[in-house]
Order: C-alpha cells, then sequence, then structure tokens
C-alpha cells in the first residue's frame, strides 16, 4: 500500500514478524498430526509466542497506547484515545489440524473508533490493509467490494457456533432463512478473513452471532474501506457489546440485513 502511516507501518512490520513464526510453527504442527499425543500444546505455544512478537513490536513503536488481545489481560495506555486490538492466531482449529487457512488480525482504535486494521494471511502470504479514508488493499492492489446485486448469485460466510456457545439454534434459523435465497454459505473458521473476503469480492457478505472484538476488528475497516457496510445483526445495538455482526457489499447488504432480522 503506497502512502501507508506510520502506525500502519508499525502494524504491518508486527504482522509479517509474527507470521514468519507461525509459518515455522505450522510446518510443525502438520508433522506431529500423526502423533498420537497431538499438537494442541504446541499450538497455545504458537499462539503465545505469536501474541509476544506482536506487544513487543507495537508498545515499542507506541509505548503510550492501549492493548486489548485474545491470550492476555487489557492494559489501559497512558493515551486512554488509542489502543491495539489483537489476535494473533485467529482459526486456531484450522491451525490445529494442519488447514492453512489462518490469520493474525491487528486493529488500531482510536476514541472508540476503528482507523487502521491488518489481517495477514501467512500462510498464503496474502496481507490485507486498510486505514480510514485510505481504502483497502491486497498486497499491493487496491481491492473492492463485489458488485453482484442479485441474492441467488451471492456468496455469504459466517461461523457456525461449537462447544459451549448458545447461538446454535438461532444460526440454524439463519442457515434456513437464508440458504434457500443465494448461491451458497460458507464456514471457513476465521472470522478476520471473511470480513477480509467480503472486502476483496470474494464474498458478497457475512454474518456471526457470538464472535469476539479481536476476531473482528480488523475486518470491520477493510470492508468499510473496500466499499462496503457493517452493522450490529439488530439495529440500534453495538457490535462489539453484543458480538453479533453483518457485512455485505453495498448491494445485498440490505436484503441479508432484511433476512436475517425477519421473524
Amino acid at each position: 500500500m503506497q502512502g501507508s502511516s506510520a502506525n500502519l507501518n508499525v502494524m504491518i512490520k508486527a504482522a509479517r514478524k509474527a507470521g514468519r513464526s507461525l509459518v515455522k510453527d505450522f510446518r510443525e504442527v502438520e508433522n506431529l498430526q500423526v502423533g498420537t499425543k497431538g499438537p494442541g500444546d504446541f499450538v497455545t505455544k504458537a499462539d503465545l509466542r505469536a501474541e509476544e512478537i506482536i506487544r513487543e513490536e507495537l508498545t515499542t513503536a507506541r509505548p503510550t497506547y492501549g492493548w486489548h488481545a485474545e491470550e492476555s489481560a487489557d492494559v489501559a495506555g497512558a493515551d486512554p484515545t488509542r489502543r491495539w486490538i489483537v489476535d494473533p492466531l485467529d482459526g486456531t482449529t484450522n491451525f490445529l489440524h494442519g488447514l492453512p487457512h489462518w490469520a493474525i488480525s491487528i486493529a488500531l482504535e482510536h476514541k472508540g473508533e476503528i482507523i487502521a486494521g491488518v489481517v495477514f494471511d501467512a500462510a498464503k502470504d496474502e496481507m490485507y490493509v486498510a486505514e480510514k479514508g485510505a481504502g483497502a488493499w491486497l498486497n499491493d492492489m487496491r481491492i473492492r467490494v463485489s458488485g453482484r446485486s442479485r441474492m441467488s448469485e451471492s456468496l455469504f460466510a459466517t461461523g457456525v457456533p461449537w462447544g459451549a456457545k448458545t447461538t446454535l439454534p438461532a444460526t440454524i434459523q439463519d442457515l434456513a432463512k437464508l440458504m434457500p435465497q443465494c448461491a451458497g454459505v460458507r464456514r471457513s473458521g476465521a472470522a478476520s478473513l471473511d470480513l477480509a473476503y467480503v472486502a476483496a469480492g470474494r464474498f458478497e457478505g457475512y454474518w456471526e452471532r457470538e464472535v469476539n472484538p479481536h476476531d473482528i476488528a480488523a475486518g470491520l475497516i477493510l470492508v468499510r474501506e473496500a466499499g462496503g457496510f457493517v452493522a450490529p445483526l439488530y439495529e440500534g445495538r453495538s457490535i462489539f457489546d453484543d458480538r453479533m455482526v453483518i457485512a455485505g457489499n453495498g448491494a445485498v447488504f440490505a436484503k441479508l440485513s432484511e433476512v436475517l432480522r425477519s421473524r
């Protein structure tokens, strides 16, 4: 991305450095798949190591900013208006199973608004970046949401609840309402990449119930800067507080929202 700000350059550098560590660990995970013990502990260490790399890079460059990340406690910075929102490994289950679909997500929040975001798919060497007012980019190419306007031709992404999550019945209802009207729904296992794919025009839209802010923060500005729309699942609420989100291109966003919000 040409003309990147100093903050965005810091974010890109941190993502690339952590990405190199994770790619190296990912190769080891693939080898561990044949073992009986399983690679769970190894992946936890890889996740924590990546977060340590990102934290060191970001806090060294911007020591006054606050910090919110998946694997560590929140830190209130000396500058209360700015904080980093980080997921060092979004798509941990994919990583654990040797599936090359996972990403590093780094966002910068200023006065409650996401103003810059980086999603790095290190396994595929795809760096998605966006900054408020500067557009969205994939590596060195400007990206835009797709121009598809018909629901019947649109491909959507979501996350299906697992484990102890309580939103499975509602998600099944979402699928039952949406799938007859569209070209398909994908569940890829990494929310940050779902949003990046909406920004790049690969998906027409994405929604999810019970998703963490650190998984989607960077992706939200990617979609906005690529010409798309993001909103809370329920109007008048907060995406981060509710942990529910809808995103889409300009042509199908209203229809997607209408379908998902219908009773």
